[in-house]
């Protein structure tokens, strides 16, 4: 039986509490209930099948592609009441190149074994892109079925069975994704809920996060449909038409609990900064900032922009986490704000100890969630202590037991149930958990370990640089290089103007070579959205490095 399925079946049918979804001015509201109902009619549809559409069975994998959270919402819970698994598809926009988009999804569908596509809004016109592709396809709003025929149980799926494939946030030519079972997802949710003090009585959950990123589907969907929590949910398109409507969502719907990576946060920092007008975000007691490092300015700056509307500082939640888990890996205290552990640098980059000093600060990210176990473990497999860096590992019942990959499935757990994050880090005395960078990315030079998002948070003070659109690439040695070395990537609206670029370099470097003492090989200065970026807005640092090779 599965604790995950029997939660959210339990909560679908005693709650009053729902959804409210559409245009953020005039949303549309359901309750969990009504959702529920719309969802044993699509499960019933999907098991009868259709013409040139295969019925689902139990196990089977589908791929999700539609952006509307209400449709998603009635259409994951028929998927996981049938024992089937959910694919969040990527999501092509103006500018992609739809045949080879098509070609990507195809190795996706073809890795994850899914059965068919299921169509949603705004995506139905790809429809011939598929038929031409010959992939099956269903039409969300062509689903109709008798929710009176469909008795949902629990006992439907085991607790090892997959209840969703989450795409990682690599290339889309090579395709990996995590297996994230009932298990997991019921041991992960009932972690954070218990982290985050979630109270079905008290709390409002306002997102704007895309549903094929994991802090959307399962932290702003999957949690309150499970936990039977009012939730207020609208498109990325909605925030980054218009930043100022996150705000506005939190203050008409008096929101306690809210989301985003830190570039988002950065950008709602620079509308606040404009605002005027009637705006209350006293009401919000979780501004939670995780998916990517965190930067303490970038904090800074939201919670004294948000300081005139009432914003508390002690709102800030820094988090750690990541697909493997779910979601949640370790969560800041409730109600704390931002903590900063500042340590010495040449402690770190030269002995790979957290020493407490001068030189180098990281956010405190808490300690790990209830269930999760985590460690620090040294170049030699030895388990470090407090403030030794190494590579952080985890085990517990929130770990996902592998990934599949155009290879086939791939194991993430050593013999002991060790999962190795590929994450470098520390804990601290009282246990929270330090995220310096990822092992890959280390720039090594001189012996010194140098981390990238210290050369991007000196970057990103240049004059004319745009917010969170910074990344340093490591170089290695060769290719006319006689050492390791590392260049700058950045944005600016001036890049076009020679004039206002050397000044930008001249800057980038100044305040590179003053943060980490050393000078960048190369510092690139781009247009507005040059750098590439994940289907979810995070920048990659792997494919800035291959397009450096093209400049």
């Amino acid at each position: 039986m599965s604790r995950f399925l029997a939660t959210l079946l339990e909560s679908a049918t005693t709650t009053e509490r729902g959804m409210s979804t559409g245009d953020p001015a005039d949303p549309d509201r359901r309750t969990w209930n009504q959702v529920h109902e719309t969802a044993r009619g699509l499960a019933d549809a999907l098991r009868r099948g259709a013409d040139g559409a295969p019925a689902l069975r139990p196990g089977d994998a589908v791929g999700v592609l539609a952006g509307a959270p209400a449709s998603i919402a009635p259409l994951a819970q028929a998927v996981w009441m049938s024992a089937g698994s959910i694919t969040m598809l990527h999501q092509p926009t103006a500018r992609t190149d739809l045949g080879q988009w098509a070609e990507d999804t195809v190795g996706v569908l073809g890795m994850v074994d899914a059965r068919m596509v299921l169509l949603g809004p705004p995506f139905d016109g790809l429809a011939p892109v598929l038929t031409e592709r010959g992939i099956p396809f269903r039409i969300l709003e062509e689903l109709r079925g008798d929710p009176t025929t469909v008795s949902p149980d629990a006992a439907a799926a085991d607790e090892d069975d997959t209840a969703l494939l989450q795409l990682t946030s690599g290339s889309t030519a090579e395709p990996k994704a995590v297996r994230i079972t009932h298990r997991n997802l019921h041991a992960n949710i009932a972690a954070m809920r218990e982290a985050a003090r979630l109270e079905a009585g008290r709390d409002v959950m306002v997102s704007w996060l895309p549903l094929f990123h994991d802090m959307g589907m399962v932290g702003f969907l999957t949690i309150p449909m499970v936990s039977g929590l009012e939730c207020v949910i609208v498109t990325p398109v909605d925030f980054l038409s218009r930043p100022l409507v996150w705000a506005e969502l939190i203050s008409r719907h008096r929101g306690t609990v809210t989301a985003a990576p830190n570039f988002a946060y950065a950008v709602l920092a620079r509308s606040l900064a404009r605002a005027e007008g009637p705006l209350d975000l006293s009401s919000l007691r979780i501004a939670l900032n995780g998916a990517e490092p965190v930067d303490p300015a970038v904090v800074r700056s939201f919670v004294d922009a948000g300081a005139p509307f009432g914003l508390r500082p002690e709102s800030v939640m820094c988090a750690y986490g990541m697909a493997e888990t779910a979601l949640g890996v370790a969560f800041a205290p409730v109600e704390t704000g931002l903590a900063v552990d500042e340590i010495d640098a040449d402690a770190l980059e030269n002995g790979r100890r957290a020493v407490p000093g001068t030189g180098r600060s990281f956010p405190l990210l808490g300690p790990p969630l209830p269930g999760i176990e985590a460690r620090v473990v040294g170049e030699s497999g030895e388990v470090l202590g407090t403030r030794g860096v190494g590579a952080i590992q985890l085990r517990g019942e929130s770990v996902t037991p592998g990934y599949l990959t155009v290879d086939g499935p791939l194991a993430t757990r050593d013999a002991d149930g060790w999962f190795d994050t590929g994450d470098e880090g520390y804990r601290v005395d009282d246990g929270q958990v330090v995220v310096c960078g990822r092992r890959k990315d280390v720039i090594i030079m001189g012996g010194r370990n140098i981390y990238p998002t210290d050369i991007e948070r000196a970057a990103a003070e240049a004059d004319g640089v745009r917010a969170g659109n910074v990344v340093a690439v490591r170089l290695p040695a060769g290719e006319g290089r006689r050492r390791e070395s590392f260049a700058v990537a950045v944005e600016a609206r001036t890049a076009d103007d020679e004039a206002e670029a050397v000044l930008i370099r001249k800057d980038v470097t100044s305040r590179v070579v003053a943060a980490v003492g050393v000078r960048p090989a190369r510092v690139e200065v781009l247009p507005p959205g040059t750098l590439p970026k994940t289907p979810s807005g995070k920048l990659r640092r792997a494919a800035t490095a291959d397009l450096l090779r093209t400049l």
